[in-house]
């Protein structure tokens, strides 16, 4: 609020949360045996039997720990789930503790330049980076994010989003046949038709898999649970199969070199607004905006944040930023609050005509993404862009005063999908202007 003046699935497809009939995830143990899925896709089920629910799939070639056998099933393990696969499709191994000339697949880095990290988290310590064109073996997955050796005796971790997968050479030389999309993001869209304004029929968490009929431009027509079809878009899932995997055009050509100034709204003393479990717009907006960072800098974008920590900043100091950057952009990141509690949703901000293109781009894509309620794209008194010379505008995030608005705008889903639709619709609006 101111005041007037954002799963790699990789050689295995894991449903969301898949879990023990007592409820707990299973550690790997030592293994007895290693074993190759000699099929083109094989269903990983919890008991050994055909009518035990799936849990996950597994393509052609993929490596498995071997337990137990019992009849015609093998008890497996990958990627610290463990299920039961029928024996005939798996080729028993020698056991090989080498992880890394053993994985099934690489990762092709996307990026011109992209940090590699102590933990599965934008927040952990960088260790080092990798550069755009490299591969590496993807040795292990953990919410969309993938560890890799990123030089001689270093392990660290990269978000999935900016690597191509691709399966190396399995030894059965056998070729996928059916393809099957697996969701990146918690609440993606399956839509009636092939475009972001259809109509949503419903919403996939991270991990689901569909199996893909056919492609139309950037879209995946697949199958769904009842029986009907639907649409989602290929940017926000990874493919696994013969069809094309789809990136979002654009996104990296037109941030690439681009100068962003990012402003997190308050810090120090001025809290902002305080949600009624106690979140202060200060923290949130820091959050979102050091997300929205590194999605800007992996893209080649030179970005600069107003506030780097807690701090307080005056509104003059950080339009100066703007002008001593000469940015081409530069965004205000809010969140709003409202005596009425029931008030929820997202706002967008201009002062000048000349500002109002950004504003509306950033604001179509963060709703996409967010799902937020719509108060539109508006006229905004509001010194950082009232005084700014360059294209800026204010984006107000969603209602802290409205408590369950509070609860989605705290959580990792939402802020992931508010730095992608933010990054998205920077990348529109370059793309729009050239």
């Amino acid at each position: 609020m101111v005041k007037k003046s954002r799963l790699l699935v990789v050689s295995i497809i894991l449903f969301f949360g898949a879990f023990t009939p007592q409820g707990r995830s299973i550690a790997a143990v030592n293994s007895t045996s290693i074993g190759i899925v000699n099929g083109d896709t094989l269903n990983i089920r919890q008991e050994p039997t055909t009518s035990s629910p799936v849990i996950g799939k597994l393509t052609g070639g993929t490596r498995v720990t071997i337990y137990s056998k019992q009849n015609n099933w093998l008890e497996v393990d990958f990627s610290n789930i463990r299920g039961w696969v029928r024996s005939e499709f798996i080729d028993s191994q020698a056991p090989n503790t080498s992880l890394t000339k053993e994985s099934s697949f690489t990762g092709m880095v996307t990026a011109n330049i992209l940090n590699v990290r102590s933990a599965a988290s934008l927040n952990s310590r960088p260790l080092g980076s990798v550069t755009k064109g490299l591969s590496f073996f993807i040795l292990e997955e953990k919410n969309n994010w993938v560890k890799i050796e990123y030089k001689s005796g270093s392990f660290g971790w990269v978000p999935r989003w900016f690597l191509e997968i691709n399966a190396t050479k399995s030894q059965t030389g056998q070729a996928i046949k059916e393809s099957y999309i697996t969701i990146l993001h918690r609440g993606t869209s399956i839509r009636k038709k092939p475009d972001v304004q259809s109509d949503v029929i419903e919403r996939a968490n991270s991990g689901i898999t569909y199996s893909v009929i056919k492609v139309i431009n950037d879209w995946y027509e697949i199958d769904l649970k009842n029986g009907k079809t639907g649409y989602v878009a290929g940017w926000l899932v990874s493919i696994n199969g013969n069809k094309p995997q789809i990136v979002k055009p654009g996104a990296e050509e037109y941030l690439r070199n681009k100068t962003i100034v990012l402003d997190p709204g308050h810090g120090g003393g001025d809290k902002g607004a305080t949600g009624s479990r106690g979140t202060q717009e200060k923290e949130l907006t820091l959050r979102t905006s050091q997300l929205l960072f590194d999605k800007l800098k992996a893209a080649g974008a030179a970005v600069y944040l107003t506030r780097k920590s807690d701090s307080y900043l005056q509104l003059a100091t950080r339009v100066n930023m703007a002008r001593t950057y000469n940015a081409d952009a530069f965004i205000s990141i809010h969140y709003d609050s409202n005596l009425d509690a029931s008030i929820r949703g997202m706002t967008g901000y201009y002062y000048y005509d000349y500002q109002k293109s950004l504003a509306n781009s950033l604001f179509v894509s963060t709703i996409g993404q967010t799902r937020l309620k719509s108060h539109g794209v508006r006229f905004g008194d509001f010194h950082v862009i009232r005084e700014n010379s360059q294209k800026a505008a204010l984006m107000e995030l969603g209602y802290l005063s409205n408590p369950e608005e509070e609860m989605t705008l705290n959580s990792d889903g939402f802020q992931e999908n508010a730095a992608a639709g933010l990054f998205d619709g920077l990348a529109r609006f370059f793309k729009d202007i050239e």
